[in-house]
């Protein structure tokens, strides 16, 4: 096995619509801790999200997009608390397996689950201040043009899609990692499978520049993440 090229053909074993689904569940709701250690949105949300916040003379509205079992959307909620800023999450994730698991948590007023993609939120004409993903860039096909537009076009602000940066590294480091947390789970075999999948940072920029040139920039928040960066929502461009 070589991590030099994408391996994107690979099926991940929670996409298999008939996957056990106890240890789906159980997947999604390990999720938050594993994204806690790995994910770089606590780096992502106090560099970029939080200040982009502030800038605003109201209430706030970010939508989160393939929210999985709700984990990033409850936790970035509660960092935004702490830090006293009025915001009203959407966790929207067209799995109703997914979305079962995230309407069941404990989840404050201000954040609440939807089972719908990216396309029908656009047709419906909703809009956010801020539209984020995390783990999703690598699950997408042919369809990875079509969602950063979308994702572009829900924004009235700003864009971030967050993933893993492939690398030997990383495949190793995992590995190895996430041997205590993933019995029960799937989270082991779809996590390795995830980073076969994931894009390097010039991957992931060339494939942004192919159809917008200059409007998205891939940082590295922290190591073996990358972060897609759009500052130009559709808000932006036609207030």
């Amino acid at each position: 096995m070589t991590l030099a090229a994408r391996d994107p053909d690979l099926v991940e074993l929670m996409d298999d619509p008939a996957c056990d689904p106890e240890r789906l569940r159980a997947t999604l709701r390990r999720f938050g801790t594993i994204n806690r250690f790995v994910s770089g949105w606590g780096t992502a949300y106090r560099a970029t999200l939080a200040p982009f916040l502030r800038t605003l003379d109201r209430p706030a509205r970010v939508l989160d997009l393939g929210s999985g079992g709700g984990d990033l959307a409850l936790r970035l909620a509660r960092l935004a608390a702490r830090d006293g800023l009025a915001v009203r999450w959407t966790g929207a994730d067209p799995d109703p397996r997914a979305h079962e698991v995230a309407s069941a948590r404990n989840a404050p007023a201000n954040v609440v689950f939807r089972c719908t993609d990216a396309a029908t939120l656009v047709a419906t004409g909703e809009t956010y201040d801020a539209v984020l993903s995390n783990h999703v860039l690598h699950h997408l096909g042919a369809e990875v043009p079509g969602f950063f537009a979308q994702s572009r076009e829900l924004a009235r602000g700003i864009v971030l899609h967050g993933d893993i940066a492939r690398s030997r590294l990383a495949y190793g480091l995992y590995g190895v990692g996430i041997t205590p947390f993933a019995p029960g789970t799937f989270l082991r075999t779809d996590g390795l499978r995830s980073i076969r999948r994931s894009y390097t940072r010039p991957e992931l920029q060339d494939l942004l520049d192919r159809d917008d040139p200059g409007v998205w920039s891939v940082e590295r928040p922290v190591p073996f993440r990358l972060l897609a960066v759009s500052r130009s929502g559709q808000g932006e461009r036609h207030a």
